[in-house]
């Protein structure tokens, strides 16, 4: 299973920098890092099947794909602005990973801004 082997390599990663972070701190935290670029490396693949399996449910419902698009866009933006605050945070930076988070929120405000409106004319469009 493959959620042992993320696990597994999570725990040898961790104990990893527990070792090192006492004698050399800036080698804890490469290791950190290092393992979370492994870990989302690995999780590549699969995410990719998702967007293929999300595209082919849009295609079969008939969706326009800019807005299935801007979704999937929506979705990358929050897991990597919530993947780099976590590193952030690791490194002891917790200020600059708030603002972090911040962007990433404020980019999918940004994004999500025309599917409101698209969903505001609609509403409209229906009431007589």
């Amino acid at each position: 299973m493959e959620i042992i082997q993320i696990v597994g390599f999570g725990f040898i990663a961790t104990f990893l920098a527990i070792v090192l972070k006492e004698q050399k701190a800036n080698f804890a935290f490469l290791i950190t890092l290092a393992a979370g670029a492994i870990l989302f490396i690995f999780l590549s693949e699969k995410i990719g099947e998702i967007l293929s399996m999300l595209q082919k449910l849009a295609d079969n419902a008939g969706l326009n794909m800019i807005y299935v698009g801007t979704i999937l866009k929506i979705i990358g933006i929050a897991y990597i602005a919530e993947f780099g605050s976590h590193i952030i945070r690791d490194a002891g930076q917790s200020a600059i990973a708030q603002k972090v988070e911040l962007a990433g929120k404020v980019l999918i405000l940004v994004l999500a801004i025309p599917i409101m409106t698209v969903i505001i004319e609609t509403v409209i469009a229906m009431i007589p």
